[in-house]
């Protein structure tokens, strides 16, 4: 094996259908970059373990190891978590050297694979539809924000005539509140995109509450757009991270991080600690009231200032 290699890192989910599809895209991005040796690995719910990843690839003589993020904003795990999981490993390794790359942000890539997977929905009369994003919602309002962009450019370039931008969590409006919105505003249809990478227990819940809508306002023709999984488009975008990390400039736009600017709201925490709080559900395990991607506890005590 080459003693540079890739790992490719997921979130991981209680639903054993997110982590399929995830490990499907993996098998794509594993044949794109072969013959350079490739691991998954997860921050919680799922194994490996972001730290059993690393070690699989030491062990089979990797010594530089290029870490993209499978994920779509830079929130906690991208900011927080990941590097703490990257730093933590190279300690207690001497001699290995982990570089962690972006996340895959407001990219062309994932706008053209959102918008082929909208027109699948609808392909035509879009003019006469509201079209509604939902994201997945954090603490972070730049990650929120970002969503925000997304429906903005999706609405105007694919010729919706409104659209709406909704959160499965934490961030507002919430999926239903959204829904109910959007169903006043006097359209025919409307168009659900959830702009998530793979499903999972939120992506299934965001379905299940576009049914439910539907059973509300019946004289409403309600369509569910597929997120978007393994579209080739994806596995280009993953590729492109990893080949930047190799070049050198895998640089995050750290412009609105909370972390580093004082963003309205948000004071308190410029300059926190960097800390991953994720030990309890490595592996596997998790507390009962956590949704599908733990968000809602989250804490900001993290040894290793964000600067």
């Amino acid at each position: 094996m080459t003693e540079t290699a890739v790992l490719l890192c997921g979130h991981g989910s209680r639903d054993p259908d997110a982590i399929g599809e995830f490990e499907i895209a993996a098998t794509a991005l594993r044949r794109r970059l072969a013959p350079q040796d490739f691991a998954t690995g997860y921050l919680e719910f799922a194994r490996p373990t972001i730290q059993q990843g690393l070690a699989d690839l030491v062990s089979r003589g990797a010594r530089r190891i290029l870490a993209v993020p499978g994920m779509l904003f830079a929130a906690s795990h991208v900011k927080n978590d990941l590097p703490w999981e990257m730093n933590s490993f190279m300690a207690a390794n001497p001699g290995i050297e982990v570089r962690l790359g972006r996340d895959l942000a407001i990219d062309p890539k994932l706008l053209a694979a959102a918008a082929e997977r909208i027109a699948a929905a609808a392909p035509e009369d879009r003019q006469d539809a509201v079209l509604v994003v939902v994201g997945r919602g954090t603490n972070d309002p730049d990650a929120n924000s970002n969503i925000a962009k997304i429906t903005r450019m999706l609405w105007e370039g694919m010729g919706f005539g409104w659209a709406e931008t909704a959160y499965s969590g934490v961030a507002h409006p919430r999926v239903d509140a959204a829904l109910d919105r959007a169903a006043r505003l006097g359209f025919r249809r409307i168009v659900v995109f959830p702009y998530f990478l793979f499903t999972g227990v939120l992506v299934k819940r965001i379905y299940a509450q576009t049914d439910d809508a539907a059973a509300r306002f019946p004289t409403i023709e309600f369509v569910k757009a597929s997120y978007l999984r393994d579209h080739p488009l994806v596995i280009d975008a993953f590729l492109e991270r990893a080949t930047e990390i190799e070049g050198g400039a895998p640089n995050m736009n750290c412009q609105l991080c909370k972390y580093r600017t004082q963003i309205v709201g948000y004071e308190s925490e410029v300059g926190l600690a960097q800390q991953a709080h994720h030990h309890h559900v490595r592996g596997g395990d998790h507390r009962p009231d956590h949704d599908d991607h733990g968000h809602h506890h989250h804490r900001n005590d993290h040894p290793h200032e964000h600067r």
